[in-house]
């Protein structure tokens, strides 16, 4: 019998660039595979499985309340739609029939990112508007305190690497400025590996992707205030219809949270003793040199940083990253810096034995270039 690959005559993957979309983000334990089978093969009330699924997530989780959605970028939609319009039936069907006076969602500027999709995008979405706080290097507790007016409906603070670091408030600070003005404040913290330290600091809403650190199917977790999750399942009524999660996803994010909070996780010491061997050989290579560097958002994460010298590898790094791409392997990197000369490559999801045909790879095209 052929394999996936062969039959639809598709190149095989090294992923070195983490848990992303585009590459189908990870790959679930048999345990969850199990549950998502069980659960494609019965049938079930679907009100009550949401409901109880969501009941023992937010027992697991020790909050007030959970719910499954259908991925992290729904949840921001459900979460603003669910702050806006709250239990008004009419407007759950009719969101953007009718604009919403109230409807600003103020969020730090350098948190206006683009994750695959704009985060302004899911506001809008979601009925909201988008309106920026303090500067694209800098947002004090003060700076988000003065974007908000008598439209504000929430606070909207995106836990990510994709959003500026430096001299951003935490979300600690966001939750003590949403206290004082009386608005819920939602946490996009789609890749983040602690699914209980935002609620505890103080958020309404908190969302999570099933399928990155949690290694779940394709779906996404919103946990947070009773009051407001509830608000946020009355939106499969509405806008939520089209972003409905099937009972699969459902089971199979559920399993996947109860092994996620017992099992051991490979810690960032790990990764760099995996990674080590990779490192020493490529620093063996003319024009390259390579280190460990740690994540940018604080995560328990190590990555390789692999930079290049492009006067004298004889290529741009943006034509090698391409180039990696198009061999008998698909190699991808994190490219955020390709245009500094640098890519960093994420060994979550690679074995020793693929770093060492990215290795040869690289050394490859590398050799190739020179002789050039």
């Amino acid at each position: 019998m052929s394999s996936i690959y062969e039959k639809y005559n598709l190149k095989q993957v090294i992923n070195a660039s983490g848990r992303m979309t585009a590459l189908g983000v990870s790959t679930p334990r048999a345990e969850v595979v199990d549950a998502v089978t069980n659960g494609m093969n019965h049938y079930f009330e679907m009100k009550d499985l949401v409901n109880k699924t969501g009941d023992y997530i937010a027992n697991l989780l020790e909050v007030e309340g959970a719910t499954v959605v259908s991925c992290a970028s729904a949840g921001i939609a459900l979460s603003v739609a669910a702050v806006l319009v709250k239990d008004n039936a009419w407007l759950i069907e009719n969101l953007h029939a009718a604009p919403l006076e109230n409807n600003e969602i103020v969020l730090p500027k350098g948190h206006n990112v683009n994750f695959g999709a704009p985060v302004g995008t899911m506001v809008n979405l979601g009925g909201g508007k988008v309106v920026e706080a303090g500067y694209a290097n800098e947002c004090s507790a003060d700076q988000l305190a003065a974007a908000i007016s008598p439209r504000t409906a929430a606070i909207l603070y995106i836990k990510s690497h994709h959003s500026v670091q430096k001299s951003m408030l935490s979300v600690e600070q966001a939750a003590v400025v949403a206290r004082k003005h009386n608005l819920p404040l939602i946490v996009d913290a789609a890749a983040e590996e602690d699914l209980q330290c935002y609620y505890r600091a103080g958020a309404d809403l908190v969302i999570y992707s099933g399928a990155k650190a949690i290694e779940g199917p394709t779906s996404g977790l919103v946990i947070g205030k009773a009051q407001y999750v509830e608000w946020v399942k009355l939106q499969t009524g509405g806008i939520g219809r089209a972003m409905k999660v099937g009972k699969e996803g459902i089971l199979g994010l559920t399993c996947a949270i109860e092994h996620y909070l017992t099992a051991a996780k490979e810690s960032g010491a790990q990764m760099v003793e995996k990674m080590s061997p990779f490192i020493d050989n490529l620093n063996t290579l003319d024009g390259i040199s390579a280190r460990v560097v740690w994540d940018a958002a604080g995560r328990d994460i190590a990555r390789t940083e692999i930079k290049f010298d492009e006067a004298v590898i004889g290529t741009s790094t943006s034509e090698l990253v391409s180039a990696l791409k198009q061999g008998e392997y698909a190699i991808f990197f994190r490219g955020y810096k390709a245009n500094e000369g640098i890519i960093e490559a994420d060994v979550r999801s690679v074995s020793p034995q693929q770093l060492e045909i990215v290795y040869h790879c690289i050394k490859a095209l590398v050799s190739k270039e020179k002789q050039a």
